[in-house]
């Protein structure tokens, strides 16, 4: 008979031999190894073009010699920041007109048409000879322009027109062709009793803005017209003049007044309520759409904060 002690060993050999041959018999199943799969990444953005810096067209009115020096003082602004601004008699419009057309054909450039009372009228008519030649106008602004001047052609980019409604030498209030899907923006300086059709196109502040305009031009992406709502104003009494160039439809959000709204987007309470066509207090419910202007470009922090909302 066994010892006891020895049929425990053997016992214990047994079993370790077993467990040693059913491993040899079933390798461990490897761990599944991770398959790297790629990322898609989006594609970098195309450049942006630079286009070529804007050609510029200045039209004087009747006796521009005289009563629309204003021109030439913006044409001077315009050339000494570094811009080609020739000025012209509206007598010259026509010729001035296939020099254009050729000048853009021959080497292409944002053209940009600046006219005041008569030349207002031939800015347009220029805009219509471009428009035949399926070529774009990138800026036309009219300054009280003549009462017989026509609508703004659908080739015209961006419009601007500053006018007095009750002028009997200008007082043209130029509307857009149907259709027409670029900025536009009407400023009515009726109330200002210190504006009179011949020196409306003087203002230094107006030129100042013109020319802030201008250098933005080759930098303005194109899509920014998508959303352009047309902009129709009755500008207040002694308010200055803030020349933009179309507005946005922007969401109210739960808690927003019409004077939130103006502050936020740093532009007078007044502007927001003419353009919406609601009383300065008017009440606001969440979801609506408010329409506000904007310029094309945003303001450069330090030139929006240099005068208060409620002083502009």
């Amino acid at each position: 008979m066994l010892d006891p002690r020895r049929m425990v060993v053997l016992a214990a050999v047994v079993l370790l031999a077993l467990s040693a041959g059913a491993a040899v018999a079933s390798p461990a199943k490897p761990k599944p190894t991770a398959i790297a799969t790629a990322v898609p990444t989006a594609p970098p953005p195309p450049p942006q073009v630079q286009l070529p810096p804007p050609k510029i067209y200045l039209f004087r009115g009747a006796m521009g010699p005289i009563f629309s020096t204003g021109m030439d003082r913006l044409s001077e602004k315009l050339t000494k920041a570094g811009f080609s601004a020739d000025v012209y008699e509206f007598t010259l419009c026509r010729l001035v007109g296939n020099r254009v057309i050729s000048s853009y054909k021959e080497s292409p450039a944002p053209i940009v048409m600046i006219g005041h009372s008569m030349g207002g009228l031939c800015s347009i008519i220029i805009s219509e000879m471009a428009a035949k030649e399926n070529i774009p106008v990138s800026l036309v602004i009219i300054i009280d322009p003549a009462h017989a001047t026509g609508n703004v052609p659908l080739n015209v980019e961006r419009f601007i027109n500053i006018f007095m409604s009750d002028s009997v030498l200008g007082g043209g209030d130029v509307v857009a062709e149907p259709g027409y899907r670029g900025h536009y923006a009407s400023f009515d300086l009726k109330e200002n009793s210190r504006v009179t059709h011949i020196n409306i196109e003087k203002s230094d502040d107006i030129h100042r803005q013109i020319i802030d305009m201008v250098t933005q031009l080759p930098r303005i992406p194109p899509q920014t017209q998508v959303d352009a709502v047309p902009l129709r104003y009755v500008v207040p009494a002694n308010t200055p003049v803030e020349l933009w160039d179309s507005g946005v439809r922007v969401p109210v959000r739960a808690g927003d007044t019409m004077e939130s709204i103006a502050a936020a987007n740093r532009v007078p309470l007044w502007s927001i309520a003419q353009s919406n066509s609601l009383p300065e207090n008017a009440p606001l419910t969440p979801g609506q759409s408010i329409i506000v202007p904007r310029h094309l470009m945003p303001l450069e922090p330090a030139a929006a904060m240099a005068t208060p909302p409620g002083r502009r």
